[in-house]
């Protein structure tokens, strides 16, 4: 489970992240990350549409995806915020699948940064 500082909280932060931040598809999720430079830990946050499907699918993503967030802290660079979108595959995609959409893309937009 994500502790509180770990959450993106407030609509603007969602915003200026899926705006400004890098991006990275796949076949169940799109994440965007933007680090921001400031000494905090780094926040995630979650979008989940109704496209997805029923509250209970989307509550069950929505955890998955924190449980993946949570063993992935230690390798997002503090100030950082990450906003991950699930798209309708990801009701149908299990644990293992969406931990390795995660990690990759979070790999990727690490290498990305680091470049720039």
């Amino acid at each position: 489970m994500l502790a509180r500082p770990f959450r993106l909280t407030r609509g603007t932060d969602y915003r200026s992240v899926v705006r400004r931040g890098v991006r990275c598809g796949g076949a169940r999720v799109v994440t965007s990350m933007l680090t921001t430079g400031e000494a905090r830990e780094p926040r995630f946050g979650f979008i989940i549409s109704k496209q997805v499907g029923t509250a209970v699918i989307r509550n069950t993503v929505r955890r998955r995806l924190k449980a993946v967030c949570a063993s992935a802290i230690t390798d997002v660079p503090e100030g950082t915020d990450v906003v991950i979108r699930a798209l309708p595959a990801s009701a149908t995609a299990t644990f293992a699948e969406l931990a390795a959409d995660v990690t990759r893309c979070l790999a990727r937009l690490d290498r990305e940064r680091a470049t720039t």
